[in-house]
């Protein structure tokens, strides 16, 4: 699909719990752009074969599901809310199962055909903050500015956990590290749009940096883009 220029464009891709999302919150909130997070569209996805107990290795039951299956967003009081079949499952998609599914689910063709295209057609009629593991190599080549977001492994399984934490889940600090050591892998291996920095992408490490920091450093990338 031919991506419009029309409108500007942020793409921040990196591996799970780099502060992808948070961050592309505040810098869509400070510019007035449209937030779209890719992993919560994968997360309600993988949370719907975690559901209906959906096995990645029949092909049939994958392709079915990709046909019964709507995702979408819908924007209340500024934020975005994932629908999945019309539910709306912003409180379901961050949990360690839902995650791991999503990395697994990601690499079948279906499953990411589907989901582009509906990422695609959104950034084609707004402004737009895309965070997510293929944004700058894949679904939004074009991007006006293109940021690959990471952070130690340790720094993002404690993000996660007390994330996690805070929502009242009991989950292990170690169980976290190494799921998401595995999502890392995965993601990076896979063989449809594996995760990979874009070459005229930015690296930005927030391992020692607070979300203000970041987000400001982004926007001070993007003014001189687009001055």
């Amino acid at each position: 699909m031919e991506i419009s220029k029309k409108y500007l464009s942020i793409a921040i891709d990196g591996p799970a719990g780099a502060g992808k999302s948070t961050i592309a919150r505040q810098i869509a909130k400070k510019l007035g752009y449209i937030y779209i997070d890719t992993g919560a569209m994968y997360r309600a996805m993988g949370l719907y074969f975690v559901r209906e107990n959906i096995s990645l290795e029949e092909e049939d039951a994958v392709i079915k599901a990709c046909e019964q299956v709507d995702i979408s967003i819908i924007f209340e009081q500024g934020e975005q809310q994932v629908l999945l079949n019309g539910e709306n499952v912003n409180g379901l998609i961050r949990s360690v199962e839902a995650g791991t599914m999503a990395s697994a689910c990601s690499v079948k063709k279906q499953v990411r055909e589907k989901l582009v295209e509906l990422q695609q057609r959104l950034a084609a009629k707004e402004n737009v903050v895309m965070d997510g593991r293929d944004i700058g190599t894949h679904v939004l080549p074009n991007a006006d500015l293109k940021v690959y977001l990471t952070a130690s492994t340790e720094v993002r399984a404690k993000r996660r956990y007390e994330e996690l934490i805070r929502k009242g889940e009991s989950v292990s600090l170690e169980e976290i590290e190494k799921s998401i050591m595995d999502r890392d892998y995965q993601d990076m291996h896979r063989d449809i749009s594996p995760l990979s920095q874009a070459k005229d992408a930015v690296l930005v490490d927030s391992s020692a940096m607070t979300i203000t920091e970041v987000a400001d450093h982004i926007l001070f990338l993007f003014s001189q883009i687009i001055a």
